[in-house]
């Protein structure tokens, strides 16, 4: 939904977005066909009984845009295990594409379909062959999702407390980890009791501030205590929701938090 214009993340497929850093992408066509660079989540729909996959991760192009790979991590199955990086190789050819990725237990999964929404947002089938969940085919359906450069939220402890937070200057790094997460990086400004400012500590998954997929995690560091959050993006409203800890300073707590991009973004 690069409709989001830019948006963190993380999160329509399964939730369709856009891509991009600190404000927002134009998509480029390369000399082959279009720019689909950037972080992805899609989703499945068997159509043998088994349950929907929700596979997030990095796309890359290169050479005339034609060739694609990506680092993918595969949930909602016992036969996958999350953390597991799944590589992907592929073609574009002007708005059709195919993946394929190395085996992970085995398993080989494969897409096949176009693009559409100037290179945002992708449709079509995937099969998986070997191992657990060999046989299973159906529906998928994806989206790129960005990073936004401004957020505002609230921060409510298990305790009924509540502290507002501002981030400003947030980007995602153009290059994808080799585990498929974008770097996060920015500053944070809190209405907070026991702290008032903080810096995200970039990272990659499964640690630090990072996107991947619909998923947004936070380390932000302050002069009284590091600020963890991992949430999940809707890419339809521009909401991140998900579940705060302080820890490590005078106001160790825990609780949810709600993060929107300020509307001149989305």
């Amino acid at each position: 939904m690069k409709h989001l214009a830019c948006t963190l993340w993380l999160l329509s497929a399964l939730v369709p977005l856009c891509g991009c850093g600190g404000g927002g992408r134009t998509p480029t066509p390369s000399p082959q066909g279009l720019s689909i660079a950037g972080n992805w989540q899609f989703s499945t729909t068997s159509e043998s009984g088994m349950p929907p996959l929700g596979i997030a991760g990095s796309i890359s192009q290169s050479g005339s845009g034609s060739s694609l790979s990506g680092a993918v991590h595969v949930s909602g199955s016992n036969c996958f295990d999350q953390p597991t990086t799944m590589s992907l190789t592929g073609t574009l050819t002007g708005s059709n594409i195919s993946l394929t990725s190395t085996p992970v237990a085995g398993q080989v999964i494969a897409f096949t379909g176009s693009v559409t929404n100037n290179g945002y947002a992708f449709t079509g089938t995937y099969t998986i062959n070997g191992g657990c969940a060999n046989g299973d085919q159906g529906n998928v359906a994806g989206v790129e999702i960005p990073i936004l450069d401004m957020w505002s939220g609230t921060f409510t402890a298990s305790g009924g407390e509540t502290f507002n937070v501002d981030l400003s200057n947030v980007a995602q790094d153009s290059n994808p980890s080799p585990e498929g997460s974008f770097p996060i990086t920015g500053t944070a400004t809190f209405s907070a009791p026991c702290f008032n400012s903080g810096a995200l500590m970039s990272g990659t998954f499964p640690s630090g501030s990072f996107i991947i997929g619909t998923s947004v995690a936070l380390e932000i560091q302050t002069g009284n205590g590091v600020v963890s959050f991992l949430g999940t993006a809707n890419p339809t409203t521009g909401q991140i929701s998900g579940n705060y800890t302080v820890s490590g300073g005078t106001c160790d707590q825990t609780g949810t938090a709600v993060l929107l991009p300020n509307p001149w973004d989305y």
